[in-house]
């Protein structure tokens, strides 16, 4: 059972990741998730007991009980957040793990060349996103 709120650590700086958590929050009519963005010169990764260069690595996420979500489990918990667990669903069958796991990995490596295939774009050299 997930826990409310789920803050999510996302890259500000990145056009894709930025709109993926704007889909998210428009989606999170029930308030689940928090959106931080880890490219804020105040950011504060030691808070959330994670180091900046993991974060900047994979998506991470913080439950309400303090528990540490990475990667494809940060992912899934907030497609769950937002009613969209089912979509997520195949990142939890255990023997394609370790394939979702290098998936994710590679994407979040190449996330800005991805950015630019997909067409998202940063305006005025801004990506950042204001959640309420």
């Amino acid at each position: 059972m997930q826990t409310y709120p789920l803050m999510l650590f996302y890259d500000g700086a990145c056009p894709l990741c930025v709109t993926e958590m704007t889909r998210l929050h428009q989606r999170d009519r029930a308030g689940h998730l928090q959106m931080v963005d880890i490219a804020r010169p105040d950011f504060q990764p030691e808070r959330y007991g994670a180091s900046l260069d993991a974060m900047r690595t994979e998506l991470h996420g913080l439950t309400a009980d303090g528990r540490l979500l990475v990667g494809i489990d940060a992912i899934y918990a907030s497609y769950a957040a937002v009613g969209w667990g089912w979509l997520a669903a195949p990142l939890k069958i255990s023997p394609l793990k370790p394939f979702w796991r290098r998936a994710y990995r590679w994407l979040a490596r190449n996330r800005y060349r991805a950015s630019q295939v997909l067409g998202y774009r940063c305006t005025e050299g801004v990506c950042s996103a204001r959640f309420k």
